[in-house]
């Protein structure tokens, strides 16, 4: 057998070379050979786009790509049920085999939320609010009131609904809106020596409000419970949404019967 001669110096560093040489290639050889050929290392699978597939077929499609899948599911008013909206990586990625694709799944019922209060907020950030809920707007309406463009009412299929009320996400909340003040002028109605009830019914189907409503005492003639005075009076111009103050008698008081002279007794 022959000897390795470590006599000199020289001698003893080439042969440590010669060691540190072969780890080397040996190191070399199985990262950049021996591991490529047997995991097929450096091979990319392009990611295809699975936006709008049905979940129910996934698994299939994913499998004949030697790639996983992993699913998310959220509620999306409108969207299709079980079908993908989002997925990460984004098609045309490039990814080994065996990666897992995450993606995300429109459910197929709704979760509830609570119903916020909208009232006394404007269009914009009753908009703004709704969609940061998950719901939709629905019928926009608008009636008299100085306030334009302000939320009056909340209303689901015709009815209010309470701030806290549970609500099916994606749902249509109608809104009722103040119009503003109206730019066409016209005569003030009449209503003094009404009853306050019809008082009321005319001045608000001429598209005006009642504003405060005094109470005075009832003078010789007058009838309990009328209007006595308004403000301002019948035939001023005024436009749609103002008000108008009532002056009324008390209830159940009748006038004062005038004094007469009682006969003298003999």
């Amino acid at each position: 057998m022959a000897k390795i001669s470590t006599q000199s110096r020289s001698d003893l560093l080439i042969h440590i070379g010669i060691i540190i040489s072969l780890i080397l290639v040996f190191f070399l050889g199985f990262f950049f050979i021996y591991l490529p050929f047997t995991t097929n290392h450096g091979e990319a699978i392009t990611v295809p786009d699975l936006k709008k597939m049905n979940v129910e077929g996934l698994e299939d499609f994913l499998d004949s790509r030697d790639l996983r899948y992993e699913v998310d599911c959220t509620f999306v008013a409108g969207a299709t049920p079980l079908t993908i909206i989002g997925q990460y990586p984004l098609p045309g990625a490039k990814v080994k085999e065996g990666r897992k694709i995450y993606v995300t799944v429109v459910s197929r019922t709704a979760p509830l939320v609570k119903m916020p209060k909208l009232t006394d907020m404007t269009l914009r950030s009753a908009q703004m609010l709704l969609k940061s809920m998950g719901l939709e707007e629905g019928k926009l309406s608008y009636v008299p009131d100085m306030a334009q463009n302000a939320v009056l009412r909340q209303m689901y299929n015709g009815s209010v609904i309470e701030p806290g009320q549970a609500i099916l996400k994606g749902s249509k909340i109608d809104l009722e809106l103040g119009e503003g003040l109206g730019t066409a002028q016209f005569d003030a109605p009449m209503v003094i020596d009404m009853p306050l009830d019809e008082a009321k019914i005319a001045i608000i189907g001429a598209g005006l409000k009642v504003g405060q409503q005094m109470t005075v005492p009832a003078e010789d003639g007058q009838a309990s419970g009328v209007v006595v005075r308004q403000n301002p009076e019948s035939g001023n111009k005024v436009r749609v949404g103002d008000v108008i103050d009532l002056w009324v008698t008390p209830l159940g008081e009748e006038p004062n019967p005038t004094n007469e002279e009682q006969p003298q007794q003999p």
